[in-house]
């Protein structure tokens, strides 16, 4: 690419010789593109537009533009943004357009903004990092079928499964923890795009998107959830 124009986000930067940084963007035209940067790196969570250029896998990046007022996320909405960046660095295939996720990004950054003041501040924030982890998977190649286990039978309400994430829902005859129900799972048939997650539809996505995104990273944990777990705890012993 030569001066082309990209619009998009700063999901990550670090130090690059004296005074340069290598910067890691998610942009609506090339979804994660990596680069260096020879001067200040723009802040996170605002929309840029940036000219890149270059044939490698690191391109020169010149000419950001920030697009609005600085945006502070404190609390919950500090980690979840941390949380949303981090996947996007650590998941997402280089320079792969993902406009679904770009979308669902966007949009994900405007709702942290109002987590202080929303009534059901918790169940928000749960709604809104599920839909994202919705875009996320289904654009990486990890649509799932809630119909049909991995044995291509239907789902029963009253059987329970176990989910492995290179073959889908398995029928099991024990119950643990780490199992579902047909039930739960069948839920998930009635949502429709851009709808909120009902309460049945959120315990399932969220024991089962934590699931598939741990198998997905592999041995190396999610900084930004370990510390948000410190965080949580420390306030516990505050109390």
């Amino acid at each position: 690419m030569r001066n082309e124009v990209l619009h998009g986000y700063l999901i990550h930067h670090r130090k690059y010789r004296e005074r340069s940084h290598i910067v890691h963007l998610f942009t609506q035209e090339h979804g994660r593109i990596d680069g260096i940067l020879r001067h200040t790196p723009p802040p996170q969570y605002q929309p840029i537009t940036v000219q890149a250029s270059g044939k490698g896998e690191l391109k020169n990046f010149s000419k950001i533009e920030i697009l609005n007022q600085p945006v502070f996320f404190y609390g919950d909405a500090f980690f979840s943004g941390f949380y949303l960046n981090e996947l996007l660095l650590r998941l997402c295939p280089l320079e792969v357009a993902m406009p679904e996720t770009f979308v669902q990004y966007h949009l994900t950054l405007d709702h942290l903004q109002k987590i202080s003041t929303h009534p059901e501040a918790d169940t928000f924030l749960r709604q809104i990092l599920r839909q994202f982890e919705h875009a996320l998977l289904e654009e990486l190649g990890y649509p799932l079928d809630y119909e049909c286990d991995a044995q291509q039978q239907i789902i029963l309400p009253l059987s329970r499964y176990q989910f492995q994430l290179s073959e889908g829902f398995i029928p099991i005859s024990h119950t643990s923890s780490a199992t579902l129900t047909g039930e739960q799972i069948l839920s998930m048939l009635n949502y429709e795009k851009g709808r909120d997650f009902t309460v049945e539809q959120l315990q399932l996505l969220t024991k089962l998107y934590r699931q598939m995104i741990t198998s997905l990273l592999g041995d190396r944990p999610l900084k930004s959830r370990q510390l948000w777990i410190q965080s949580a705890q420390s306030k516990k012993s505050i109390r």
